[in-house]
């Protein structure tokens, strides 16, 4: 029981905590808006052309393997630092195989689509 009161208050803590950041940000934080405010940059560059341009989906492809990838990295590295202190067996191992085959064969698939060839 006491273990439960000790993660629930460091959710309270950090909520509160939180808040409290959010609201002095918002209490504190000048508004005057202007016109040059409204605009898509303020950079001091006035935009050129619209907004809307087209983007090749392929650079957006890359991000999510990029980002399943280091996922990935971050499951295996508690996994081999547990996996060599406490000795917990076979079974860890097999579900670590498991889930590197399993990241492996959406590898392939993603190379098999041609969505790793730059055009």
């Amino acid at each position: 029981m006491r273990d439960q009161i000790i993660i629930a208050a460091f959710l309270i803590l950090g909520a509160a905590f939180a808040l409290f950041g959010l609201s002095m940000s918002w209490l504190l934080s000048p508004t005057r808006p202007t016109h040059g405010k409204g605009i898509t940059y303020e950079s001091g560059v006035d935009p050129i052309g619209l907004p809307w341009i087209r983007f090749r989906p392929g650079y957006f492809i890359y991000a999510i393997l990029y980002v399943v990838f280091d996922i990935e990295t971050v499951f295996l590295y508690p996994w081999a630092v547990s996996l060599g202190a406490q000795g917990t067996g076979w079974f860890i191992l097999i579900e670590m195989v498991l889930f590197v085959v399993i990241l492996l064969g959406g590898l392939f698939y993603a190379w098999k689509e041609g969505s790793l060839k730059w055009h």
